[in-house]
């Protein structure tokens, strides 16, 4: 089975201009994660399964900590939801940073990366 967390909305001071970290910005998050098929898809108890919110806090744990780059971002994320669900696997994290400055109007930047 796959979960997904789809476009979780945070405040965060990533970037690499000092006004970005003390400012901070909007950014999204999803992530995704291959797991194998749970005793919970029989039962419907969430101690059977792996819990949303658990997941959740991992991302918003590792938003907290500042970083220049989204790449950077979202390797922690990546290697904190691995080390958090060692049966996880084919883990998918995107960060979008709301309007970056990149000296004209664009909307989102993402980075994406996989194991």
């Amino acid at each position: 089975m796959i979960i997904r967390l789809e476009d979780i909305e945070l405040r965060a001071r990533h970037g690499v201009f000092e006004s970005e970290r003390t400012e901070g910005n909007l950014f999204r998050v999803s992530v995704s994660m291959r797991l194998p098929d749970s005793a919970g898809m029989q039962t419907d108890r969430i101690e059977d399964t792996v819990d949303y919110g658990d997941v959740y806090a991992v991302v918003k744990r590792e938003m907290e900590v500042p970083s220049a780059l989204l790449e950077h971002v979202a390797e922690r994320i990546r290697s904190a939801l691995a080390a958090s669900f060692s049966e996880a696997s084919d883990i998918r994290v995107s960060v979008s940073k709301h309007n970056p400055p990149v000296g004209g109007k664009v909307e989102w930047a993402t980075v994406e990366i996989d194991n």
